[in-house]
């Protein structure tokens, strides 16, 4: 795709609007905009002429982070009709919103439309989205299929159950797209403590800049074993993903990657032939033919990536979306174990860089999933940081993300949605410090009970399966043994025995819900399982649905042994199922309509699931990224 650079003003919106948090009472709309939003909201019922709600952007839920950068969270509340078609409108000093972005509107739509929905009977949902993955992106799809329905049967709401951004797998097109967005906006700068660089100034003159930043990260001694004390000293990188060479670490640079991943505004003013034009140099120094062939590789799947944003951008303006961190929001492996963890809050860099991802995220992420969360003292810190960002002020408001515990949230639909914290209220390991945290502690498992009292089904969303592959978690779990959880991300529901038997009790209790629906991403594949407990059979059920990713696919060798393998070992009736601790679970899989025997679809995608008027799985599908349809058909008896 030829380069055009424009030399226009930047224009008011960059970014969004987005549809976040969306009930019968409230109505919130995220944006990034260039200048402060003095701008009024309307809402209409169906075509009407005149709207039955107005309001202005409320300029307290707008916090200018740089130059020309302010995240805008409008939050409406008032009564808005459910099940009916709605329009809105976003009325600014400098025209409407449909006439400075009008590739936002469906066909021969006039304004943007929404359906605030009781039931969440349709409901979109995936994870993992690389830019760089060659593959379609899974949301273009998505929003290829909703242009061809009305209003009214479109989706409840759209799910993104983490991986939003790559934070530790960026590409080199990517970087350095997300450098020039820092200086157009005028996105603060930084210093680094305990760090090869001083500041971002440094960072952006250093050899290492792009496909080099791995040599700059940091390292810490592992000397907790024996053994590896009786060796000489060595170190090992507190960031263990295997392709961080170009790891975001300033604040300005994991929010600029989220403007770049929703919205094709910016990539307008990106000049994507310079690093190619300087002769593939950081500070004057060339990388190796090795990082330039991959550059080659990578710069036309991001020209592939950003034409597609147009729709992502417009499919998020109309269904209510909502977000959940995975690792790679934050780096690779975030929390795994104690010992990743000691080692990472210990080094003031380090801690400083998931700081910067914990705080990107609550702008980009965690404050529209739930408003009511965020108290003014939250807003205080974020301000006092953004009006002066001093090392200070950045690591208060660090800080308060690092204590905080309110991730988590629920969605108040029929069935009810409950969202899952996996990654920072783990249930750390008292055996081993190289031992996988349980995915949530007992006060946050407990938590979950108390939502699930007295429903009769509910939507339970959690990055990880809680059911996976049983050969995979058996590979991960000999890794574990062998103290070698982060070479397999050996991470799940059942590799801690505390969360394990917490969870399997919750879902036996005599007052929790007889249907649960887990809808997952994480793994870079698709499945999904029907779950009876074997003496009560019909009468309690689980459904995990898994999708992932939108845009990106497991290796596909290894996950064709893995199905096979699983296949093999852990048929519903195999003795080495009692060998595990779902051994009261009986395990069905669904075999896809698709040729061949995999039950593991390997293909990036996005899932659709349909439920019934008693929250029960009509039809469990996923979209591809090449716009076909797969369907998981319920087993015959």
């Amino acid at each position: 795709m030829k380069n055009t650079v424009t030399t226009d003003p930047l224009p008011l919106i960059v970014a969004g609007p987005i549809l976040r948090k969306v009930t019968a009472k409230e109505l919130t709309l995220w944006l990034v905009t260039t200048r402060q939003l003095d701008a009024d909201f309307c809402v209409f019922l169906g075509k009407d002429e005149q709207p039955f709600y107005e309001a202005k952007f409320d300029l307290a839920h707008q916090i200018q982070i740089g130059k020309h950068a302010w995240v805008v969270l409008a939050h409406f509340n008032g009564d808005f009709p459910q099940d009916t078609p709605l329009e809105y409108q976003v009325i600014t000093s400098e025209g409407l919103l449909t006439d400075l972005v009008p590739d936002l509107l469906y066909g021969d739509e006039l304004r943007l439309s929404v359906v605030i929905q009781q039931r969440a009977d349709y409901v979109l949902h995936g994870s993992c989205r690389n830019p760089h993955y060659s593959s379609k992106d899974s949301l273009v799809a998505a929003d290829h299929k909703v242009s061809t329905i009305a209003p009214i049967e479109r989706p409840s709401l759209l799910m993104m159950s983490g991986d939003q951004i790559y934070a530790d797998h960026v590409a080199g097109p990517m970087l350095d797209a997300i450098e020039q967005v820092t200086a157009l906006l005028g996105l603060p700068d930084e210093t680094f403590e305990q760090a090869p660089i001083a500041d971002t100034t440094a960072l952006y003159q250093h050899p290492h800049n792009i496909y080099g930043r791995d040599k700059l990260l940091p390292h810490y001694v592992n000397d907790e074993s024996w053994w590896r004390r009786c060796l000489p000293t060595t170190t090992t990188p507190i960031f263990s993903s295997r392709e961080c060479e170009n790891h975001l670490m300033s604040f300005s640079e994991f929010f600029a990657m989220y403007l770049l991943v929703w919205s094709p505004t910016l990539w307008s003013f990106v000049d994507r032939d310079r690093f190619v034009r300087n002769g593939y140099c950081n500070a004057g120094v060339a990388v190796s033919l090795k990082w330039q062939q991959t550059w080659q590789h990578e710069a036309p799947i991001i020209d592939d990536f950003v034409m597609g944003l147009k729709n992502v951008r417009r499919l998020m303006a109309h269904i209510p979306t909502y977000m959940i961190f995975d690792d790679h929001d934050i780096t690779d492996d975030f929390q795994l174990n104690r010992r990743w963890e000691k080692a990472a809050y210990d080094n003031l860099f380090s801690r400083r860089i998931i700081g910067n991802a914990l705080i990107s995220y609550w702008l980009c992420q965690g404050w529209g999933n739930a408003p009511e969360k965020f108290p003014p003292q939250c807003l205080t810190l974020a301000r006092t940081f953004f009006g002066q960002p001093t090392p200070q002020a950045q690591d208060a408001l660090a800080e308060y993300f690092y204590r905080f515990e309110g991730w988590h949230y629920t969605i108040a639909t029929v069935p009810k949605v409950v969202v899952l914290d996996t990654r920072t209220r783990r249930w750390r390991s008292e055996s081993h410090a190289n031992r996988p945290s349980g995915l949530m502690d007992w006060e946050a498992l407990i938590e979950l009970q108390q939502e699930l009292l007295h429903e009769s089904a509910v939507i339970i969303v959690s990055a990880a399966p809680m059911f996976g592959v049983k050969f995979i978690e058996t590979l991960q779990r000999m890794m574990t043994l062998i103290g070698q959880p982060l070479v397999v991300d050996a991470e799940n529901w059942m590799a801690h025995p505390g969360s394990a038997n917490t969870l399997l009790s919750i879902f036996t209790h005599t007052k929790t819900p007889t249907t649960f629906i887990i809808l997952s991403g994480d793994v870079h594949y698709s499945f999904a399982y029907d779950i009876t407990l074997r003496n009560l059979k019909g009468q309690f059920k689980i459904f995990q649905i898994t999708c992932s990713g939108l845009k990106n696919e497991f290796p596909n060798r290894l996950l064709r042994f893995c199905d096979w393998m699983d296949r093999c070992l852990y048929s519903p009736h195999s003795p080495l199922n009692w060998f595990t601790k779902r051994k009261r679970l009986l395990i069905e899989k669904r075999d896809p309509d698709t040729e061949g025997h995999h039950r593991l679809i390997n293909q990036s995608a996005i899932g659709e699931l349909f439920l019934d008027q008693h929250g029960t799985p009509l039809v469990i599908d996923i979209l591809t990224a090449e716009g076909t349809v797969i369907h998981f058909p319920e087993k015959k008896s």
